[in-house]
């Protein structure tokens, strides 16, 4: 019996090397992941590092429906992050690729390796903006409409890019 597909939404970012090719190629590696569709891509922003340091950050979200499921998806994410010289020295450290599972499905996942929805993203103008371009009648299970969540990140630093 075939997995049926969840939507899930991922962030993407970058701040180390050539940014803007780590997250297209990041793009054709989700887009090429087992059992998965790309069906919607965030346009890119730039963004001031939250607490790190470091260049500015450029961030997108994507919508994938796939069959993996939720473990089998962040260690897709994470063999991607580290196809791209992604390393963990400290927490929120400068980085070459980062891809974080924000929302799978409607499920709540709380385990060792993996909380969803993303314990931070309501915090994040760098994933809610691009949530809200993509998805923008989206609720977060436990934390509402992401349209009523963006007033909280107002006072953060995010700059549309135009595409090239």
């Amino acid at each position: 019996m075939r997995r049926s597909s969840d939507v899930s939404y991922i962030a993407l970012g970058a701040n180390l090397g050539d940014a803007r090719a780590a997250l297209d190629a990041a793009f054709v590696a989700l887009a090429s992941l087992p059992g998965t569709t790309l069906h919607a891509a965030s346009s890119l922003y730039r963004t001031a590092p939250i607490d790190s340091s470091g260049p500015d950050y450029l961030n997108a979200v994507v919508r994938l429906d796939t069959r993996l499921a939720p473990v089998a998806l962040l260690a897709e994410l994470q063999r991607i992050e580290l196809a791209h010289g992604r390393e963990r020295p400290y927490r929120n450290a400068p980085r070459t690729l980062d891809l974080d599972l924000l929302l799978y499905g409607r499920r709540h996942i709380a385990t060792k390796a993996l909380n969803v929805p993303h314990p931070r993203l309501q915090q994040r103008a760098f994933v809610l903006l691009p949530l809200a371009e993509i998805a923008p009648c989206l609720s977060i299970p436990g934390l509402g409409a992401v349209a009523d969540l963006l007033p909280q990140v107002a006072g953060q630093r995010i700059d549309k890019l135009a595409p090239c």
